[in-house]
């Protein structure tokens, strides 16, 4: 296979990708793809390595191997535009900081407390429309419930129209309405952009719904392919251990998607 023909498969590979913190090895020889257009899950038990998988994508941590990103020509010359959620934003919710202030802290040189200039506060509401939150540009970003702040921060990784999006535990902290509504505005939106998604969840219930792509990871690869040849209770108990094990939603909750279940949480 030449460059061009892997272009139009993969937005990024991911070849022997070895990390090390304080001389422990978090991370060991991973290899994986990241196809081009689709949505790739990424799950596994805490601890196995996939916020660290994330950081070492967006360069934010050093790593021996290689990460190649491919752009098709379709989508113009240089490297992707990366879009990241994280799980959780760290920020002193009595800061009296605005939706709008947040968006310009990464739009504009000058401090907020002199104002945002109409090109930022336009690229803000047009980003907040597109997740379906312009009534928040004026709201303070302390008061913001689990859901909004989610909506907010999607909002703003869509903002330079990413080629890849990584999502690290989206709905984490969000209730189970406000995650069913967050996953079905992502289906919409990736539908209509169609760009590469690279989503850690532990909710088995979204992967089997949402996700082409499956990677399975505790420190290396367990497995990886298409979501339905994936997530087997063989390749489950190999990840998780022994205690986990598949379940079926009742048939009255509307659906039948796998979860995970493991005896003493965690």
């Amino acid at each position: 296979m030449n460059l061009g023909e892997e272009a139009r498969l993969h937005t990024l590979s991911i070849r022997n990708l070895t990390v090390r913190k304080g001389g422990t090895e978090i991370l060991s020889g991973i290899d994986a793809d990241i196809r081009c257009g689709e949505v790739t899950a990424l799950i596994g038990p805490n601890g196995a390595g996939k916020t660290t998988l994330l950081q070492a994508i967006l360069g934010q941590l050093p790593y021996t191997g290689e990460i190649r990103f491919c752009r098709s020509p379709e989508h113009g010359e240089g490297a992707p535009r990366i879009g990241y959620v994280p799980q959780h934003l760290d920020f002193d919710r009595e800061t009296p900081l605005t939706v709008l202030d947040f968006f310009a802290l990464s739009a504009q040189r000058r401090p907020v407390f002199f104002g945002t200039s109409s090109a930022v506060r336009r690229s803000a509401r047009e980003s907040l429309e597109r997740a379906g939150v312009a009534h928040l540009l004026d709201h303070p970003l302390g008061k913001l419930s689990g859901g909004e702040l989610q909506r907010v921060l999607f909002a703003l990784a869509l903002r330079d129209s990413p080629d890849i999006l990584l999502l690290d535990e989206p709905v984490s902290g969000v209730d189970l309405a406000g995650g069913e509504q967050f996953c079905g505005f992502l289906s919409q939106v990736h539908s209509d952009s169609r760009f590469s998604l690279l989503l850690v969840s532990h909710d088995l219930s979204v992967v089997t719904r949402h996700a082409d792509q499956v990677i399975c990871l505790n420190r290396r690869i367990v497995c990886q392919g298409a979501t339905t040849e994936v997530l087997t209770a063989d390749n489950l108990a190999a990840m998780y251990g022994g205690d986990a094990h598949l379940f079926r939603h009742n048939p009255a909750d509307g659906h039948g998607h796998l979860h995970e279940r493991r005896e003493g949480g965690g």
